[in-house]
């Protein structure tokens, strides 16, 4: 199971210089492999709306609606707490860290506030 981070649908609608490298897990992502929380939806319309317009931003929503979408839940939001005080995440990224621990799912990135943390897949210039 994987989570693709924000970073990863927003660099890949936007045409980033890392889209290539999103391109395989974005284009395979469906409900049995993929998990998505609903912070992501906010964070990649939002992004994909303002540099692109709202065609491509709802294309990027069509994409990621393919994929299972959790919700945020009380245990989700106890759990996302709790990896914001230990690892000193903002909220968004402890609710996508906490999402992929609960869903035992890796995470799909290039944001340098989760490199090194456990069962993230760092993806880089050189990845």
């Amino acid at each position: 199971m994987i989570l693709i981070d924000s970073y990863g649908w927003i660099e890949y609608f936007a045409e980033g210089p890392l889209a290539d490298k999103y391109a395989p897990f974005i284009e395979e992502a469906n409900a049995e492999n993929a998990v998505t929380p609903t912070v992501v939806i906010y964070e990649v319309y939002r992004k994909i709306k303002g540099l692109r317009g709202e065609e491509k931003a709802l294309e990027a929503y069509a994409q990621i609606s393919r994929t299972k979408i959790v919700e945020l839940t009380p245990h989700l939001s106890l759990e996302a707490a709790d990896i914001s005080l230990k690892l000193g995440l903002g909220m968004a990224d402890s609710m996508i860290v906490a999402t992929a621990k609960v869903y035992n799912a890796q995470i799909i990135t290039s944001d340098k506030h989760l490199k090194g943390i456990e069962n993230v897949r760092f993806i880089g210039g050189d990845s």
